[in-house]
């Protein structure tokens, strides 16, 4: 007799389909079609996750330039004088002070232009 093991592979295919649902056409409907758009889509969800983080990074840098600059202070100048007065904040923390609260940035930026003249003034 042959043994088809029947339960475990409808249960694998459905679940193939279920994943596939909202695709268009047989994408949706057929499980060869709907496996390979499956995986397809969870090969750019793996790699996506990762571009997103680099993306929201550089995202964050353009924020915190740009409220740099109108503070008067460029960004490498001021990430330099937050780490040299120890300011423990990240950039997502950072630009978001930019965008919302421009008081703190502001404090924020005379601390790192502080830290930057007593660094200078420590060399001389």
């Amino acid at each position: 007799m042959r043994v088809t093991n029947a339960p475990a592979s409808r249960k694998r295919r459905k679940k193939m389909l279920k994943l596939a649902k909202g695709f268009r056409l047989k994408r949706s409907k057929l499980y060869r079609y709907a496996s390979d758009a499956v995986d397809h889509g969870l090969k750019y969800a793996y790699r996506d996750r990762r571009t997103k983080k680099r993306e929201f990074r550089g995202l964050w840098q353009i924020r915190i330039n740009a409220a740099a600059r109108a503070a008067g202070i460029t960004y490498s100048r001021f990430i330099e004088g937050l780490k040299a007065a120890k300011v423990a904040l990240d950039r997502k923390v950072l630009a978001d002070l930019a965008a919302t609260d421009a008081a703190a940035f502001g404090e924020l930026v005379k601390i790192a232009q502080g830290a930057l003249d007593s660094k200078r003034t420590a060399k001389a």
